[in-house]
Parts: C-alpha cells; structure tokens; sequence
C-alpha cells in the first residue's frame, strides 16, 4: 500500500467521538493519514506518544511501509551489538507505529498485523541472542565455537511457542520461548562449561528483550514453559528435553508444541528437534482423552484467573473469559490433537489456518469453522484496540461506561453497538466449543439406570475392572454409564447385550481413551452394542484393539469400497512417511486391521453382502502383500543387494486366489523368481539366486506373520508351492514350468486354476501366468481328472470328517467339496477358476454338468459361504446359531436371506443334501478302486 501524503500536522488530545469521526473514513484510500492520526492519537495516548518520538522517520515510511518495515530490519541487521539495546526498542517503536496504523485503516488484515509483530520479534529474538553468543565465544567460554558460529548461536537455538510460534502476536504479547542446545556440538567434557556459557547467553538475551529502560522494553520474554521450569536452567540440552517430553510430557505442553517454531539461533538444530518430538505431539491413534485435559485446563485457568462466571461486559477478558479467544484456540488444538497424528494436513500452527483445514478434512462442520473463524478475528481486533490504549499488556474490557465510549470510538462504533456485537459473539463462541468439550451436553445425557439393571450383579462389578480403576477413566464412565445402560436396555434381550458388553469392558486393559472417544462420539455406543450383541468374542478383540473405532471416526468410514489399486497406493504413501522398518511394519498392522473392521461393520450392519465382503477382504489382503513386497526387498537389498535378475512374485493360491476371504482367512501363497542370467547378488554379502529368493521369501513370511506390537497381519501357509513341504519355499520360474508340465499331481492342477498373482514385476507375473494357461490348457482325459477329483475327495473326507449339522466347510455338499467341483470343472474347461458360480457355469457350457446342477451346486455355495463369512464374523469356532443370541442369529438370518434359524438349519439341510446329489452323480465312484 503507498502512503500517498505526508503528515501535515502531529495529532492533539481530544475527545474520543472526535476519534470516532476521524475513523469513520477510510484515510489511507482518500490520502487523509493526518485524520487518521489525529483520531487515533485522541483515542490512545500510547500511539500518540509513538508519533511524537517517530515523527520524522514515520513521515517517510508512510510512502511504502512494507519497504520501511524491510528496512528496519535490515538495518538492524547491522547494529553493532553495544548499539542493540538501544536500537531494538526504538524499531519496536517504529514497528509497533507503523502496524497499528494499517491496523486501524484496515490496510492490512489480521494475519498480516500479527505476523508483521511476529516477523520483528523474531528479528529481535535472534539478534538479542546472536550478540550474547559472541560475547561469550570472544571470552572463550563456548568450547570449539569460533565467531563464525554466532549466526547459529553457538548451537543454541530459541523455540517460539504460543501466538509467537504461529505467527499470531499481539501488540502488548509477551514471547514465550523454549532455550535448547544441540548438545552433540561439544565434546562431552565440554559440556558442562558449554552448558555454563549458553545460560548466560539466555539470561542476557532476556534482559536485553525485557528490561525497561528510558527507551522502553522491546518484548517482554517469558522461558517457563521449558520442561519442568522451577527445577531446570533456562537453556536445556535437547537430549535432556527429548527424554522429559518422553516420559513425563503432559498434554498441555503436546497442545504447546502444536505452535512451536524455531525462530532464532541454530534454526536446522530446532527443527530437527521438533521432527524428534512427532511422536509425542502428534500420536498414532485419535486421541478424544484431549478434550477432556483440554477443558480441564480451560476450567482451571477460569477458576485461577476468577473468570468463570457469566458473561458480563465490564472487565470481561477477552482471551480466557468465557467464550473468549483462549477457547478458540482450544478447541482447534484440541481437534488437531485428536486427529493429527493420523493426518499430518491437520499440523499446522495457526488458529485460523486450523480451524480451515479441519473443516475441509471434515472434522469440524464448515459453518462451525466459519464462525469461529469470524469471531477469533473479531475478539483479536478487540484485543488490539485495548492494548493500543495504554500499551497494557490486558485483555480486559473496559470498567467504566467512559471506558467502553473510548474504546467504541477507537473501533469507529459507539458503545450500544458494541455492547451488542461483543455479547452476541461471546456467547456464540461459549456455545460452540463449550458443546465441543462436553459442558453441558453431557450433564443432558444422564439418566436414571434402567430398573432392570439397578441391582445387576454384573454392573456392581464394573468398578474392579482395570479400565475403571484409574480415577481419570472412572470419571468419565460415570458420566457415560446412564446412558449405555439405557441403550442396552433398548435391544431385543437386555441382559444377553449387558453380558456381551460386561465381556468387553473386563477385557479393556485401559480405558481414559476409548470412554473419551464414547463422551465425544455417543454414535459409538450404539455401534459397540450392535457388535457386542452379535459376538462376545469380537467385543473382546475389540477390548484388545479398541484403536480400530479410530476408523469410524476417520471421515470416510461409511463411503464406497475405494478397490484394491486405491488401498495399494494408500498403504505405500503411509509406509512411505516412516522410515524405521518395524513402523513400517507396525503402521501396516494397524492399516490392516482398520480396514478389516471397516469390512466386518459395514458386513454387521447390512451395508454390504456376503459376496461383497468376500472381495473386499481380498483386496485388503492382496493391497497389503503388494505394499509390502517392495518395502521387505528394499530392508533385505541393504544386506544382499537388489534382487537377481528379473526379480520375485507373489501368487495367490487357494481363497485367496479366488478373491473369496473371511475375517480369520489365511493367505494361501508361493513365491516364484526369475533369476535370469544372475548367479549371485550384488551387496554387501551377497547371496547365490537360490539362498536369496528362500531368504528373501521368509522375510516376506517374517513381515507378515510376525507378532509384533501391533499384532500380527495374517497367518501364511506355503504349503501349495511344487512339492509341498519338502520342497524350496521360493521357485524359480523355469522350475515350476517344468514342474507343472511334468511331474505335477492332478490336485495341483486343481490348485493350479486358483492360482493368481497379487504382487511383483508386471513381467514376471505375465509369464507366471503364461505357465497357468498353457497347463491349464494342455489336452487331458477327463475321465482320469475325474477320477482323481474323486479320490481326493474320499481321502479329504476320510482325514476329516464330515462334521456336524452346522459344519459349513467340510462335508459332502458343502463348501470345500463344492470348491472340489469348481475346480475339476475348470481343469476341464482349460482355464483359471475365476469365481466358484463362473467355474460351475463352465462346468455346464462343455457338457459335465447340466444347467440345473450346476445352479444347484452354486445356490448352495452362495448360502454357504454367506454362513461362513457371517459365522467367521463372529467366532472362530463352529458355530450353532440355534443356542446363540438372537442379535447373532439375527445377523446370519439376514445375511443368508431366511426368517428364522430354523428356516436356515432346513434350507441349509436342503441345498447341501441337493449339491451333495449332483456331486456324487456327475464323479465316479472310486470306492472299490481305492
């Protein structure tokens, strides 16, 4: 903006409407600066005194303020370090002058005011401590510091926290900062003299900054929120404040370190610090137990400051009073917190800034975000004029009727109206975040315990579990016991749901967290209570791994399945953001598991049907086995070398390879190589072809299977590779073509047609599969495949029985012996088994089965495997839905299409004694050959 006219006249005292009239215009438009001046002098006697000091250098900074800003602090750049003191607070003059005026001509916005304060405090904080380094290097008391190194302070560094972190400070802002060395700059019997040397530094920089002299004070500088204040020096080594933050940080200071920012000294020292502590800000599950300190924090500043009480006008504060800028800012840290460590969008120091990316990631609603956003800028101009008055470091509105016509006139309104403007936002803001932490929300869910529970021995017993034992996690189920009792006692049979969610809370090894995430999402409740109802025993994997209700709360929980491309990229980009292989692993589980959830809710809930869910969780199998392929061989590259040749795929084999996987699915795989012409690795201890491909195919195993802190992804089983056990875990390409064209046995033909590949080089598994078709493909009497087929068949029956009335897999008619058919089919057929129905449809089109059996044989492998998928949901074992719970039987009523349980017992009687008909019609009986 230029300032196109000079100053005519320096201002006078005068009445404050006088002021107003003066601000009414837009000066700096109509060139009218002296008007501004003069009103704004008449207002405050503050910015009146300025003008008179400045007057001069104010009269040409006003033809290009940005540039005089520019200006200063390159002049200050320059000032030799005897002259700062002096210097500084003369440009605090002139900075604080020449921003309070495009301030009050609403020349420049608020984020542009602030970080134009923000701007020349950390000018101010580096050179302050950049002239304290050197005097202390000059005296030899920085051990291998030279005067080269005063640029970065001698490795110390300042750590602008609060609105100096986010660029947001005020006119009468205190700076807060955290002074840390980088220790590692020192030999260690150094340290102690280096250490010595660098408090001094900061103690001297503070006084610099702080102490009021005629000319003033340039900023007044608080160090108290370092870790543990009363106890430690006022600069720290970073490995000391490192561990503290490990193991006693607290939440308050994880809100603090939302905004910080290395600002002054050693800055890449500072922000390598900051990347050090994203763990302990930022953690890996959403985080609602934040809310709870949040408004603890907020409630304890009220009662210590006195400012809890209702909204009065007169000497309300506008930073920690009620509906105040404090809450605000709590309310974006604590939503950042909450979500952050999973999304690092959200990790951004700004109040405004925050409250726009949470709602566009959804997490705060849009019209939420908007008017809180309005009102923050509105309470900070008020703020603004308040301090300009006297240059007071207070939030406090005026006492006095005089008072509020003062300030009135400073804001170019009068009093009424902005009595009326500063109630109604004040209030709004209280509502908005006082619903978001709780307040009054929760006192209006309680209710009286349903009278069927009132005396229940299992509720009594609630308080000796370990999730109520701390007093914390006790508190907040107080507050969410009413209204869980209430909800059970709305379902079909209370006391078998109390006795499903007693099972989920004596499993619970803590629970501040998961009760948080209830009081801030009550959705859940009803969520918890459908799953509990169903299965016990998912309600204790739950206990166990109440993380995955993060998923839910993620934003897209309830969209369209994303397919198996989109969760490949996304699994790669999150594995991508570590860089210690175990988090890797360890980020990969807790994906999986996310995701399996996701799955088996929208399964619970009627969302999506048994086929659906089938696919679904192979395409979470097949997108994390190819997101982690590439990450296992670049861990095993470091130590072997790149792999040989053409490199490794992984191949599905069994359900996997025919995309149809339940919750408790095993993948079924072999792992075929190329070496091409390489005989031997290239690394640091290379390997021949053979050992690397067996080494690198465990690895593989190792990552998948292993328990680690996270749990383990899914069970392997490699027994389908050429030769079974006795053979290499790892096949080159070569030797399982001629395996398969020569010495394969007809059921690994069989297997064959399940066959697909899930990860590696696009060549590699073009020619995998090119073995496929050509043996798929090979002329074969059909009358020995199906003799084989029927052998087989005998011997499976004969190794396991074939179960009870209930048994779903084995057994002739069901699952696997319909499986059996599908494959024989498409061996006939000359090509992969693609789905089971398609293979029977095969089965039909070359003459083996007619239409009507091959629809026979699919109707009841689709009942069958909607009772797998539906039971496996459930428990791990055998399921007898007729002595389960009727939310259970309900469950698998509906997703197989029947009524009742006794209308599912007969219809699966019956489509399993039909298939079990055609099966043995259409293959020979080999009884007596056997």
């Amino acid at each position: 903006m230029n300032f196109a006219c000079r100053i005519t006249r320096l201002p006078h005292a005068h009445e404050p409407e006088q002021g107003a009239d003066a601000l009414t215009a837009t000066p700096w438009a109509t060139g009218d600066v002296a008007k501004l001046i003069h009103g704004a002098g008449g207002c405050s006697p503050y910015l009146k005194s300025l003008v008179e000091k400045e007057s001069g250098w104010l009269e040409t900074a006003l033809d290009d303020p940005e540039n005089a800003l520019v200006q200063e602090h390159a002049t200050l750049r320059d000032t030799a370090p005897d002259a700062l003191p002096s210097r500084l607070r003369q440009a605090k003059r002139r900075v604080a002058l020449l921003t309070g005026l495009a301030d009050l001509a609403a020349v420049w916005p608020l984020e542009t005011v602030t970080q134009a304060l923000t701007d020349f405090a950390d000018l101010a904080v580096h050179l302050a401590l950049r002239a304290t380094t050197l005097h202390e290097i000059k005296r030899g008391k920085l051990p291998g510091q030279t005067e080269d190194d005063t640029e970065q302070a001698g490795g110390m560094v300042a750590l602008a926290m609060g609105k100096m972190g986010a660029g947001e400070l005020n006119y009468s802002s205190d700076v807060d900062l955290i002074c840390l060395f980088d220790e590692t700059r020192f030999d260690p019997e150094d340290y102690h003299e280096a250490r010595s040397a660098l408090v001094r530094a900061t103690r001297k920089m503070c006084a610099m900054l702080s102490d009021l002299t005629g000319e003033g004070y340039v900023f007044r500088t608080d160090l108290r929120l370092r870790p543990d204040p009363s106890v430690t020096p006022v600069c720290l080594a970073m490995e000391a404040a490192e561990r503290y933050y490990e193991s006693l940080g607290r939440t308050w200071e994880r809100a603090a370190y939302i905004k910080a920012r290395a600002c002054a000294g050693d800055i890449t020292a500072g922000e390598k610090f900051l990347k050090t502590l994203v763990p302990f800000v930022w953690r890996k599950h959403l985080d609602f137990a934040a809310i709870e300190d949040a408004h603890d924090m907020v409630r304890k500043i009220r009662d210590h400051k006195g400012l809890g009480g209702p909204i009065t006008l007169p000497g309300h504060n506008m930073k920690l009073g009620r509906g105040g800028i404090r809450e605000i800012e709590f309310f974006t840290q604590t939503r950042q917190i909450i979500a952050g460590g999973r999304d690092p969008d959200l990790r951004v120091r700004g109040t405004v800034p925050g409250l726009a990316v949470l709602a566009e990631k959804g997490w705060v609603p849009q019209d939420v975000a908007q008017t809180l956003t309005d009102h923050y800028r509105a309470h900070r101009e008020v703020e603004h004029r308040v301090q300009m008055l006297r240059d007071a470091q207070t939030h406090d509105l005026p006492q006095s009727a005089d008072g509020f016509d003062r300030l009135a006139a400073f804001m170019g309104t009068d009093r009424a109206a902005l009595h009326k403007d500063l109630r109604s936002r004040l209030e709004e803001t209280h509502t908005l975040t006082e619903g978001f932490f709780g307040g009054d929300s929760t006192a209006a869910r309680r209710k009286a315990v349903p009278e069927e529970f009132e005396n229940s021995e299992i509720v009594s017993r609630w308080r000796t579990y370990p999730a109520l034992r701390s007093a914390r996690g006790s508190g907040i189920f107080e507050r969410l016991q009413p209204e869980i009792l209430g909800r059970l006692a709305k379902t079909s049979h209370p006391m078998d749901a109390l006795t499903a969610f007693d099972g989920f809370l004596s499993g619970l090894p803590a629970g501040v967290q998961v009760f948080s995430l209830f009081e801030a999402n009550p959705q859940l409740i009803d969520l918890l209570i459908d799953i509990v109802g169903v299965s016990p025993e998912l309600a204790r994997y739950l206990s166990r791994n109440a993380s995955v209700f993060d998923a839910v709360i993620g934003g897209d929980f309830f969209s369209d399945w994303p397919g198996r491309d989109a969760l490949q990229t996304a699994l790669s980009d999150l594995l991508a953001q570590e860089s210690d292989y175990e988090n890797k692993l360890n980020t990969a589980r807790r994906w999986g598991k996310e995701w399996h959830f996701r799955v088996g809710v929208h399964l619970l809930r009627g969302l999506i049907g048994a086929e659906e869910a089938g696919t679904q969780y192979a395409d979470l199998a097949d997108a994390t086995l190819a997101a982690l392929a590439p990450e296992v061989q670049v861990e095993f590259a470091g130590k072997h070398g790149p792999c040989p040749g053409r490199g490794a795929v992984v191949v599905g084999m069994g359900s996997l390879g025919s995309r149809r996987l339940h919750s408790r699915s095993d993948l079924d795989l072999i792992v075929i190589y190329d070496p091409g012409k390489a005989e031997i690795s290239e690394g640091r201890r290379p390997l021949a072809t053979r050992p690397y491909y067996a080494r690198l195919t465990q690895a593989l195993i190792t990552a998948v299977t292993a328990p680690m802190a996270e749990g383990r992804i899914y069970e392997i089983d490699m027994r389908l590779r050429p030769s079974g056990t006795q053979g290499p875990v790892a096949t080159s390409l070569e030797s399982f073509r001629s395996y398969q064209k020569s010495d394969a046995w007809v059921w690994e033909h069989l297997a064959l047609t399940r066959a697909r590949c899930v990860a590696g080089p696009d060549g590699v598994m073009q020619d995998v599969t090119a073995v496929q078709a050509d043996v798929l493909q090979a002329p074969r009497d059909r009358d020995a495949v199906l003799r084989e087929v029927a052998i087989m068949r005998n011997r499976i029956a004969s190794a396991k029985g074939s179960g009870g009335d209930w048994e779903i897999k084995l057994g002739q008619g069901r699952l696997q012996d319909i499986e059996l058919v599908a494959q024989a089919a498409a061996v006939i057929a000359g090509q992969p088994l693609g789905t089971v129905p398609g293979a029977l449809a095969c089965g039909a089109e070359c003459g083996w089965l007619s239409p009507e059996d091959a629809d026979a044989l699919s109707a009841a492998y689709r009942l069958c495997w909607a009772l797998q998928i539906g039971s496996r949901l459930i428990s791990d074992s055998t399921l007898a839905p007729d002595q389960d719970s009727s939310a259970a039987s309900g469950f698998l009523c509906r997703i197989t299409g029947t009524s009742s349980i006794d209308g599912l017992q007969r219809q699966l009687a019956a489509c399993t004694k039909r298939a079990a008909d055609v099966i043995n019609a259409v293959l020979p009986d080999v009884r007596e050959e056997e």
